[in-house]
């Protein structure tokens, strides 16, 4: 196993970016943070929007510089794309490409259009990604106490000067990112543990545990309440246990009894079979089928698959009993 660079405040020098406009395309959760974070740090930023589109108004309220996406391609040196990967495409071809000559740079904080051929960077235009680790609520909040959070850089394509790092690096700075540290990978690792990640743990296997032990109660006979609180409300607190401190941490605040079936019982859960299901998914990510199966999604079906899923989830047990448990928390 190879070790990772990771580079910190004295390895990132900002004045590379001096003289550069920075053009930061979406103003979602990640936009709004980055671009802030960006602006209140020195560095020339607009915003690129859609016109009299939802966002249009809140960048001026903000205090940011505006643009359509296609005047602030045009003006910028480096544009940052932080709109959703389902439409970075689209944008990218109609309002983004027109703009590129010899010398720009594109940047992102995700690397799956890069990686699975959505957008196709022309000759002399450098190609690089600054991903933060987190929220984009949390990592403006964190920047606004003076820390950063962890990120990860990457240069899928070096400038004619050979200065893509340095300047992923300056942008990384400027959010405060190399305060906490930042890892450099490539565009393919950030992507493939990414989207893994998501499906494997984070999103789909986290949410899937949490259901069928709630199911697996229940249909013992056990009060929806009392499983809901068991499999879903508790989650919460193992996992800022385990963010403090590690795996040990968690294991020492909890009781005796918890760790002992914890370690005694936990791979009769995540079996050989569950590794294995695993693997199969990371080849799928690896081999670019999942890829296909949402590029397919969004341009086939329009995302019409999402809200129907949602709507599913909606109407899991563990969700009807939810609300109202969090609704008696409420002030």
């Amino acid at each position: 196993m190879s070790e990772v660079k990771m580079y910190h405040d004295d390895d990132a020098d900002t004045a590379i970016l001096k003289g550069k406009k920075i053009a930061v395309i979406g103003y979602g959760a990640q936009g709004k943070a980055q671009a802030m974070m960006m602006h209140e740090s020195g560095l020339d930023v607009v915003v690129g929007v859609r016109e009299n589109g939802a966002s249009w108004d809140a960048v001026e309220k903000d205090g940011l510089a505006r643009a359509s996406i296609a005047k602030a391609s045009a003006e910028a040196d480096i544009i940052h794309i932080l709109i959703p990967d389902e439409y970075q495409k689209e944008v990218y071809l109609k309002d983004i490409e027109p703009h590129l000559t010899p010398g720009k740079i594109l940047s992102f904080s995700h690397g799956f259009c890069i990686v699975y051929g959505q957008i196709m960077a022309p000759e002399g235009v450098g190609v690089i990604m600054v991903a933060p680790k987190s929220p984009g609520t949390e990592e403006y909040k964190v920047y606004k106490e003076g820390f950063g959070v962890p990120a990860l850089i990457a240069v899928e394509k070096d400038t004619e000067n050979n200065d893509a790092l340095q300047i992923a690096l300056a942008m990384a700075k400027a959010m405060h990112f190399t305060k906490a540290g930042v890892l450099e990978c490539t565009f393919k690792q950030e992507t493939y543990e990414d989207l893994f990640g998501e499906q494997a743990v984070l999103c789909g296997g986290v949410t899937e545990l949490m259901k069928t032990g709630f199911e697996v109660l229940i249909e013992a006979g056990y009060p929806p309440e009392l499983a809901y609180f068991e499999c879903l409300h508790e989650m919460k607190l193992i996992i800022d246990l385990v963010q403090e401190g590690g795996l040990e941490r968690m294991w020492e605040i909890v009781s005796n009894t918890a760790e002992y079936g914890g370690h005694t019982r936990g791979k009769r859960i995540i079996t050989p079979e569950t590794k294995e299901a695993m693997r199969e998914i990371l080849r799928e990510v690896e081999d670019g089928t999942f890829a296909k199966e949402w590029i397919r999604e969004r341009e086939e079906n329009n995302m019409k698959s999402l809200p129907e899923l949602r709507k599913k989830e909606g109407k899991h047990p563990i969700e009807i009993v939810g609300k109202k448990i969090r609704a008696m928390f409420q002030k």
